[in-house]
């Protein structure tokens, strides 16, 4: 289960990298996805507004992208699972000014915002939507299982 994290941004946070990437390991063995891939950037609120205004339309940063690439049209066929060829989910970019603000906001140490945000983003690779209020409650209820929080504040 490869998680690559890729620090693009210049704020000292190697320190919570190794908890981001517990969880998001966590919530892919949780999910039976063994052999999956995700690569997950972190990066600043310049290269997140762009990816957002570009990809999305919104002309603002936001804390988290997800960019699948198993989304397929609806009369497709699934990709095979090939023998010890790793199931490549997509990328999730991250904003860690964006994140210490909502750490800030929430109460929450950086940590936990970024283990939340990874794992909120990689749910997106997995199919969970919250466009819809149900959608939003299951992943906010994913969320607290994988990261064992009673109380999950941080709404992503």
């Amino acid at each position: 289960m490869p998680v690559l994290v890729m620090n693009q941004q210049k704020k000292p946070i190697q320190m919570y990298i190794r908890s981001l990437k517990q969880a998001a390991n966590r919530l892919l063995r949780s999910e039976r996805h063994y052999s999956a891939e995700v690569s997950i950037l972190l990066t600043d609120d310049e290269v997140i507004h762009d990816l957002n205004l570009h990809y999305r339309g919104y002309d603002k940063p936001t804390d988290v992208l997800s960019f699948a690439l198993r989304d397929t049209l609806p009369d497709a066929p699934l990709a095979p699972n090939l023998p010890g060829i790793p199931d490549t989910l997509g990328d999730v970019v991250i904003s860690v000014d964006t994140a210490i603000r909502n750490a800030e906001e929430h109460g929450v140490s950086l940590s936990d915002e970024l283990s939340l945000l990874a794992v909120h983003g990689i749910l997106h690779l997995l199919g969970y939507e919250d466009d819809t209020d149900e959608g939003a409650e299951s992943m906010r209820i994913r969320e607290r299982e994988i990261l064992s929080w009673s109380g999950l504040g941080a709404g992503a």
